[in-house]
């Protein structure tokens, strides 16, 4: 069953900083607590990952995935869908980025996921959880730090 989740939070930082924390992939291990290992398999022709290959903490074991990014949104909205995963079968998601003046922006993550193996229905709220603590709570505060 597809899970999908949709959240917002004020950065206090422009739209342009939150979206390089966001495109510079090779650094999440750095900022995002579950992201062990990222490496770019691919760029665009202005150099931005296209396809990228992650190893990330989950369940208590290690997941390997790697996604498409879409750029056609850009600068405003950041996207992707999943090539390839162990544990999941959809791992699609966006980032939209609203300026809201020079030094904040309004960021919205959106993530659709379906995982291959069953889990009780608290253990996938607390998995979701994570997820968005990284992806907007961590980016709220390497964003801020910049």
């Amino acid at each position: 069953m597809l899970e999908q989740v949709t959240e917002r939070m004020i950065v206090r930082a422009s739209p342009d900083c939150c979206r390089q924390v966001a495109l510079d992939v090779e650094r999440y291990p750095e900022w995002a607590t579950d992201i062990k290992e990222v490496e770019v398999l691919a760029r665009d022709a202005e150099g931005r990952a296209e396809r990228v290959r992650f190893r990330a903490a989950a369940f208590g074991r290690s997941t390997t995935y790697t996604l498409l990014y879409d750029h056609s949104g850009a600068p405003s909205t950041l996207s992707w869908k999943l090539e390839e995963g162990d544990l999941t079968r959809v791992l699609d998601g966006w980032y939209q980025f609203d300026g809201l003046d020079d030094d904040d922006t309004e960021v919205t993550y959106h993530l659709v996921a379906e995982l291959r193996l069953p889990l009780p229905g608290f253990v996938k709220r607390r998995t979701e959880g994570r997820i968005m603590h990284a992806a907007l709570r961590e980016l709220k505060l390497r964003a801020e730090s910049a």
